[in-house]
Parts: C-alpha cells; sequence; structure tokens
C-alpha cells in the first residue's frame, strides 16, 4: 500500500473509530452531513490509500462501520470513485487525480448511476454541459470531487467525469431524509448547466462487455456495502453483549441469577455468532476474489470475472441475512428497557434494513442458483 502516513494505519484507524463512536448515536438522530468526522478523515491520511489493496481499504470500511455505517459508507465510497477512473480512464488521469486527491486530501463524492437517465448532456462548442437531477448521491454534500454520469444525445451512452463539487451549477439538495444511514448525504444533487471539460471525461475504454475491467465496479461496490453490512453487525453484537453482561436482568421463570447465565440468552447469541463467523469466512473469500480480478486489469477473462461475481454474490447474501438477523435478535438477549430512545439500539438494524433494500439478494440468490444448476455466471453489469 503505497502512502504516506504519520502513524501506522492500524493506530490511525483505532483513534478514528474511538473519536466517532463518542458522537455516533447523537449524529445518527440528527442527521445531515457529519462535517467534523469527515474532516477527522481528511486529517487521518486514510483518504490516500492506493487502491491496489481492496483488503486493507475494506478492512477498514468494516472497523468504522462497527460504530458508524453512515461513516463507513462514505469512506468505501471515496474509493469506489476513485478505482472509476482506473476503470474507465486513462493512465495519466488516474495519476493526475490521485495527485491532487494526495496533495489535498480531496474526498470523493457519488453522483454516478449511468442507468439513471435524469440528467443530459449538450455539447456546445469545445465542452459539454450538463443538467438534471440525480438522486442518491451518496457523498456529494462536503465532498472536493464529484463522479458523475449523464446521458449524451441520441442515445449515445453516457458521459462519465469527474469533476469539483464547488463547480458553479451544482446544488447538494441535502434532502437525504431515509430512517437509516442518516449521515450519509444520499440525498439529490441538482446541475444546472454545469460545464465539463474535455479532460475530465472518463472515455479511454467502452464499459461493456468489450471491456470486462470496467464490470469489475460492480464487485467493488458490493464489496463495500458488504463490509458496511457486516461491520454494522459486529457492532450491534459488540454492543449488545455488553448491555447483556451490565445491565439486563434474567427472565424471572429461568431461575438463573445473572443475565449471562440464562440458557436461551446463551443460545442466542451462540447461533448469532457461528452466523458471525461464517459470514467473516466467505467475506475473506470475497476478497482474495476481488484483489486477484483487480489484479489483473484489463487482462481480466470472463472466468475470472465470474466467479468473482459468484463469490462476491455468495458472501452478500450470507451477510445480509445475518446482518438482518443479529441487529433485530439482538433486542431479545438485552430486553425491554433496551428500547429506550436513550440508547439509540436500533440505528443498527434502521442502518442494515435502509442498505439491503437497494439491492434485493433475491436477485443474487438467483444468479447462484442459476450458477450451481446450469453453469451460468451473473449477467454482466458495466455499472453499479
Amino acid at each position: 500500500m503505497t502512502t504516506v502516513l504519520t502513524q501506522p494505519i492500524e493506530e490511525v484507524v483505532s483513534t478514528l473509530v474511538e473519536a466517532f463512536a463518542q458522537t455516533a448515536s447523537e449524529r445518527d438522530k440528527k442527521g445531515g452531513t457529519a462535517k467534523a468526522e469527515r474532516d477527522l478523515l481528511r486529517k487521518s491520511g486514510l483518504l490516500r490509500l492506493h487502491t491496489d489493496n481492496w483488503t486493507d481499504i475494506l478492512a477498514i470500511t468494516r472497523q468504522i462501520a462497527k460504530v458508524d455505517s453512515s461513516l463507513a459508507h462514505l469512506f468505501g465510497y471515496h474509493f469506489l470513485c476513485r478505482a472509476s477512473v482506473e476503470l474507465y480512464g486513462t493512465a495519466e488521469q488516474v495519476e493526475k487525480f490521485r495527485q491532487q486527491t494526495i496533495a489535498n486530501d480531496y474526498f470523493w463524492g457519488n453522483a454516478f448511476n449511468p442507468l439513471d437517465t435524469h440528467v443530459q448532456a449538450t455539447r456546445i462548442d469545445d465542452a459539454w454541459y450538463i443538467n438534471g437531477t440525480k438522486s442518491f448521491c451518496s457523498g456529494a454534500s462536503d465532498s472536493d470531487c464529484l463522479l458523475i454520469s449523464a446521458q449524451k444525445p441520441n442515445g449515445a451512452g453516457p458521459l462519465i467525469a469527474v469533476i469539483p463539487t464547488s463547480r458553479a451549477g451544482i446544488t447538494t439538495q441535502n434532502d437525504w431524509d431515509a430512517f437509516g444511514q442518516r449521515q450519509t448525504d444520499s440525498g439529490n444533487v441538482t446541475f444546472d448547466q454545469v460545464i465539463v471539460y474535455d479532460d475530465e471525461i472518463l472515455d479511454a475504454y467502452e464499459a461493456g462487455d468489450s471491456n470486462l475491467f470496467a464490470t469489475v465496479r460492480t464487485h467493488i461496490a458490493q464489496s463495500v456495502l458488504i463490509h458496511v453490512l457486516l461491520g454494522t453487525a459486529e457492532g450491534a453484537f459488540e454492543a449488545a453483549q455488553h448491555y447483556t453482561r451490565t445491565q439486563t436482568r434474567p427472565w424471572v421463570t429461568s431461575h438463573v441469577a445473572t443475565a449471562t447465565e440464562d440458557p436461551y440468552y446463551i443460545q442466542h447469541y451462540g447461533q448469532l455468532f457461528v452466523k458471525l463467523q461464517a459470514s467473516d469466512a466467505l467475506v475473506a473469500v470475497a476478497n482474495e476474489k476481488l484483489n486477484d480480478t483487480w489484479a489483473q486489469k484489463q487482462a481480466i477473462t470472463t472466468a475470472q470475472r465470474g466467479e468473482c461475481s459468484i463469490a462476491v454474490a455468495t458472501a452478500k447474501v450470507q451477510v445480509v441475512e445475518t446482518a438482518l438477523d443479529v441487529t433485530s435478535r439482538v433486542f431479545q438477549m438485552m430486553g425491554a428497557r433496551a428500547t429506550s430512545a436513550k440508547y439509540n439500539f436500533d440505528r443498527y438494524w434502521r442502518n442494515v434494513r435502509t442498505h439491503t433494500l437497494h439491492d434485493p439478494i433475491d436477485y443474487k440468490i438467483r444468479d447462484l442458483g442459476n450458477y450451481t444448476l446450469n453453469d451460468q455466471y451473473p449477467e454482466i453489469s458495466a455499472y453499479s
């Protein structure tokens, strides 16, 4: 991993996680932009990390998610947007944007979804101009760079570019009002005659079947969210353990002295522990496949991409089912008093539930079934 940090990465991450944990619950209640915490990430140097080692980036994402899944989401998406330059741009663009990010501790935001046709691009003289509103723009508020997409005229395909968030005509709406992931700033961004220069456009490789490397973006996006979800589940599990040990009373007919002796609490914790361990094992396999696939660059084969798809989909299904179960079932081991608003324990479930609705695992299970029964890899998608 090529970057310069003033402390070992583990110490930097530990310090950040401790700081985020102090305010995570109250900030969840308030929503909006976590400006102070985003600035801590900028100052930490972690935003400069190189995208050649996804295992480390995803591990940091998971650690942050244990205490704050919104900031974990933003951290992971920062690298997803940066990686998109390598997937769609030139080597010169990769180096230019990397150097800008390192020199200025830029935080990247997302206004990218080529399947969303609400933003249009028009060519005028020697530049493009984009107009319209893009939804689900995670991290756009308080970002320094935006990865954007817009539709070219006459079905000519998407325009993909990286532009400064401060450019004239860009308005981040700050209208994200979901009940979970409340500080991801995933609302709308409006573009009003925003200029895009040719050297900002990422068009070195045609996305699609002819460029398998570009389609690896979907694996990165899936992997980021997998680690956000697993980290959130682990955070809920650890919070519940502490509460059960220190606050929960044994059920009146259990005939035991403490909650930690209650046979049903013990059973639930054991079952959830197994699910978390299984998730961890499958995520490790998916991480290895992603790293191997990324390392191949334009040399990857259909089979290599397909095997990565299967590993990531398998991990996704396990993690989603585990995270939903853990964040809901922990209340059975904590008891009725744990539902008090002062604890805000429901934020773990709200965050997981919000994330999992964006990408139903029913379709992942279908893909895995087709793979096992019909030897078919999942359909190739250039964008995610």
